[in-house]
C-alpha cells in the first residue's frame, strides 16, 4: 500500500498560527541576528541542517537559517536569510533581505510589535508584516 504526502496540508500545518514580517536591512545575517538579540532579548541561533540551498546554473547557493524557541512554550521564531548573491528564496518579494516567521498564540499582533520593534533599529531600513498568500513560493520556507 502506498501513501502519498499531502504538500498543501503539510504546508497548512507548518503555517498554521503562524505570521511573516519582511526585513530589509544590509547586515550580513550573522551581525543583524547578534542585533535583534539584544533588543528583544533572545537568542537566534543558526540552524546548519535548516539551510536553505538555491540552484541557478548549476551553482549552488545556501541561504542560513536561525532560529530561537522560547524555553517551556510553544513560541517559535525563524529567521530566513533571503537573498545570495543574485538568488533569491523569495523573489517575489525582491526588496526584501530576510524574513521573519513568527509562530505564536497571536502570530498577528506579535508581527505588529515586531514590526514596530524593528523600526527602531537603526541598521533596519524597512519591517513590514507580509502576507502568505501573496507568497508564490511559500513552500521554500518549510524547514
Amino acid at each position: 500500500m502506498r501513501q502519498r504526502l499531502d504538500a498543501g496540508q503539510m504546508e497548512d500545518d507548518f503555517f498554521e498560527d503562524t505570521a511573516l514580517v519582511g526585513i530589509s536591512s544590509a547586515l550580513p545575517a550573522y551581525k543583524l541576528c547578534w542585533t535583534l538579540n539584544g533588543y528583544f532579548d533572545i537568542e537566534f541561533v543558526c540552524e546548519p541542517e535548516m539551510t536553505s540551498v538555491v540552484q541557478k546554473n548549476k551553482v549552488d547557493y545556501y541561504l542560513p537559517v536561525f532560529q530561537y524557541e522560547l524555553p517551556n512554550c510553544s513560541h517559535r521564531y525563524i529567521l530566513y536569510k533571503l537573498k545570495n548573491h543574485q538568488v533569491s528564496l523569495l523573489p517575489e518579494i525582491g526588496k526584501v533581505d530576510y524574513l521573519w516567521l513568527i509562530k505564536t498564540s497571536e502570530p498577528e499582533k506579535d508581527a505588529n510589535l515586531i514590526t514596530e520593534g524593528l523600526r527602531k533599529i537603526s541598521d533596519v531600513l524597512l519591517s513590514q508584516v507580509i502576507d502568505r498568500d501573496d507568497l508564490k513560493n511559500i513552500k521554500n520556507l518549510i524547514v
